[in-house]
């Protein structure tokens, strides 16, 4: 006598791959932290209030002990769950997986910066240390989401470095050259369209290799840029390269008189609101609009994009240049955006570092800005660490940022799918 096996008889033999990456990364955090509860001696000065605020909220003392403690017990029964989940290969939702890596994430790095705030003279400033995330995270959103629209439409634009030098560039010379620092906020997106056209010519017309291209115009861009600085800014920096026209920072009444949160989001400049409005209009249009099939059709599967119709090579043309200005834009924050003069390669990497973002945000604009903004905390606290714990040496706190880079992408990235049609170029 034969039996019919149904599908869910056949999915119960079908057993979850287990993975042991998180739970041993949550352990190693919990053990980390173990070492901090048990080593930590003396209070911890946390300061909540914002210069920019009307109202004073006092310093909060505490022993740094006892919070560590409670933020250990946190990771502990986030990586006992996480073991127990992978042993029985349980497979658990999404949301939930997302927010235990949330918990552990934001708990350890609270945990280090109480740690090093212990007995030390210095003032843990909670609330400015994440005002300054946000600003220092919009060149790295932006850089990030001009790789998400520029992969989907099937290019990989490795120029997003290169895009923001010459935003950057662009955006102090107009500013200064026209006393406003708005003739920037236009330059700068203009500077990097110009350099994503050169992308768009070779790799879509002309079917050069993406990656090869992209790294060419880094290096292209940093020439110009380092020449003119050299020739240009130089001989005359009052009139081209000034810091005196920068933007200002637009306080939203009420909105910004919130405790902690206030001041991070609603007491910023007009490029921060840009970045936000960027974001929302990507999160729905590129999923939710005819615009956005079309660019993703051109990404995942070209061939079938030009039987409906759909010029692929215009496309994705139109769509590189765009993601192009969206970096050049936010270029402009390394110098109107911060109040800086242009120096030689100010990105500094910063470009690399969103590409990891976009990486690490699987290709979404949400998943991009997350990871931007992790990136982003790391500097920021790499930038108050020298005020809290000054005996952690200087060099060791400047690799922080690039650190946390490599263990994101190498520690939580997994298997990611990149669209099918990246780097491939169509011909008819």
């Amino acid at each position: 006598m034969t039996t019919t096996r149904t599908q869910a008889d056949v999915m119960d033999d079908v057993q979850v791959k287990r993975s042991w990456k998180l739970p041993i990364v949550y352990t190693l955090a919990a053990l980390l932290l173990a070492f901090f509860s048990f080593t930590a001696k003396g209070e911890v000065t946390i300061r909540l209030n914002d210069k920019s605020q009307a109202f004073e909220i006092p310093d909060i003392v505490l022993g740094g002990a006892g919070i560590l403690w409670v933020l250990l017990a946190l990771v502990a029964l986030v990586a006992v769950w996480s073991i127990v989940t992978t042993s029985m290969r349980a497979k658990s939702p999404r949301w939930v997986q997302t927010l235990a890596m949330l918990l552990a994430g934001i708990a350890t790095t609270l945990a280090f910066l109480i740690y090093a705030g212990t007995g030390s003279s210095g003032v843990v400033t909670l609330t400015s240390t994440l005002v300054s995330t946000v600003a220092i995270s919009t060149p790295l959103i932006f850089g990030a989401l001009s790789g998400v629209v520029s992969e989907h439409v099937g290019v990989v634009n490795i120029a997003i470095e290169g895009d923001l030098l010459v935003g950057a560039f662009a955006g102090v010379m107009a500013a200064s050259f026209f006393q406003t620092p708005y003739a920037g906020l236009v330059a700068a997106p203009l500077a990097g369209a110009l350099l994503g056209s050169l992308l768009a010519v070779f790799s879509v017309r002309y079917g050069v290799d993406q990656i090869i291209v992209g790294v060419v115009l880094n290096v292209l861009a940093l020439g110009l840029t380092t020449f003119f600085y050299g020739t240009l800014m130089k001989v005359s920096p009052e009139t081209l390269n000034t810091n005196r026209f920068s933007l200002a920072s637009l306080k939203i009444p009420f909105l910004a008189e919130i405790p902690i949160i206030g001041p991070m989001l609603f007491n910023q400049t007009v490029l921060v609101y840009l970045m936000y409005a960027t974001v929302v209009f990507l999160a729905v249009f590129l999923y939710r609009s005819r615009w956005g099939l079309r660019l993703r059709a051109c990404g995942e599967h070209p061939k079938a994009a030009d039987t409906v119709g759909i010029n692929v090579n215009r496309t994705r043309s139109r769509n590189t240049i765009l993601a192009s200005a969206f970096a050049g834009l936010g270029g402009a924050f390394f110098t109107i955006g911060s109040g800086l003069a242009f120096t030689d390669n100010i990105s500094a990497g910063n470009g690399y570092i969103a590409l990891a973002a976009m990486i690490l945000g699987k290709w979404h604009p949400i998943g991009a800005m997350s990871a931007a903004v992790m990136f982003g905390f790391a500097q920021a606290v790499a930038r108050m660490l020298p005020n809290v714990a000054p005996a952690i040496p200087s060099d060791l706190v400047s690799m922080i940022p690039y650190v946390v880079t490599i263990i994101a992408v190498a520690g939580f990235v997994g298997k990611s799918k990149a669209p099918a049609a990246e780097n491939i170029p169509y011909v008819k």
